[in-house]
């Protein structure tokens, strides 16, 4: 089914197709009679065998919703009745803020590939608050990860205070959080990714975590730009914050080897997608080899297929995410990616 519609949802803007579907799916989820127990049947896979408990956390299964797709909690439900194991909201800021200006989004569809420049458009930490609250009032069992930025008029001396607001505010609400200091749309973000900066935002929100009862694991998300030696300082970084785990990939910025005609790919923002698998795979693979496998690693980045995701969990990554491979592919790979893992 997905084949027949996906050409012609490709004939429109990226953005709006993107908010046009997910609205359908919440209302179809949530008001039509039997739209839970239709999409639920139909892509839902739930065995036990598909099982995995990582940082503390049991996931039904390990395929999860990259953020991004849902930047602001509205949609968790419909999107885990899909068959994702977890799904991953944000990136959130303190304050709303609309992001960059349109358009932002692009389909290179010869590569199977999206560039964004979204730029952190959100509606605030607030809103998702009360949302996800509401969720886990309802649905306790769903895996909900919280993923954290700073409002771009922020400056980056500044930036601990905006990680801080939104870690205190979504605490109670969400199973794991992921700091976000890789995006390449907020101008001087990746600047955090150094060495200083970012251990004092990771030790400072741990200090914060362990002022309470229960902590939350807190993952990092990087870039698949960084050298060899800016990995090592993760590695370092890692065990010396101690924070849980970490998520390669982000998009990239690189445009090298694509087929898609150069006004179109030169476009600037993250490319995510095929053209980044490789990448994605080489960095989860140095992360997990060179520490010795001493933390987890969720892999994110070019997964089209089961083989794609195999690659991943191969390379030492506990857990998976989709993002661009679920828009290209349709809700159909989350069961054919579990069910390749159980034979």
């Amino acid at each position: 089914m997905y084949r027949l519609i996906k050409p012609i949802f490709f004939k429109f803007d990226p953005e709006n197709v993107h908010y046009f579907v997910v609205k359908r799916l919440k209302w179809f989820n949530d008001k039509f009679p039997l739209g839970k127990t239709i999409i639920r049947s139909s892509f839902d896979i739930n065995i036990k065998g598909l099982e995995k408990e990582v940082f503390g956390i049991k996931f039904r299964n390990p395929v999860g919703l990259a953020a991004g797709f849902d930047k602001n909690g509205e949609y968790v439900e419909a999107l885990s009745n899909l068959g994702f194991g977890f799904v991953e909201v944000g990136t959130v800021t303190p304050m709303p803020q609309p992001g960059n200006d349109k358009p932002r989004m692009f389909r290179l569809p010869n590569d199977e590939a999206l560039i964004n420049r979204m730029g952190f458009n959100n509606k605030g930490v607030d809103v998702m608050a009360e949302r996800l609250r509401l969720l886990k009032d309802r649905h306790p069992d769903i895996v909900v990860g919280g993923n954290i930025g700073k409002n771009k008029a922020t400056p980056n001396e500044d930036a601990v205070s905006d990680y801080i607001k939104c870690f205190d505010r979504l605490f109670d609400v969400v199973d794991y959080f992921v700091v976000n200091v890789s995006s390449p749309n907020t101008p001087g973000l990746r600047q955090l990714q150094e060495k200083e900066p970012l251990k004092n935002i990771l030790n400072t929100l741990q200090q914060r975590n362990r002022k309470n009862d229960i902590s939350r694991p807190i993952l990092l998300k990087i870039a698949p730009d960084l050298t060899d030696a800016q990995l090592d300082d993760i590695i370092e970084i890692v065990a010396e914050t101690k924070i849980a785990g970490i998520i390669a990939t982000n998009t990239t910025i690189s445009r090298e080897n694509l087929a898609t005609e150069k006004v179109l790919a030169e476009e600037m923002g993250g490319l995510s997608g095929r053209p980044v698998k490789e990448r994605s795979t080489e960095v989860i693979k140095y992360l997990s080899e060179k520490s010795n496998k001493a933390f987890p690693i969720i892999g994110v980045g070019g997964i089209h297929s089961p083989k794609d995701a195999k690659e991943k969990l191969d390379a030492g990554a506990c857990l998976i995410q989709l993002y661009t491979g679920f828009i290209y592919e349709g809700p159909g790979l989350i069961k054919s990616i579990c069910k390749s893992l159980i034979k």
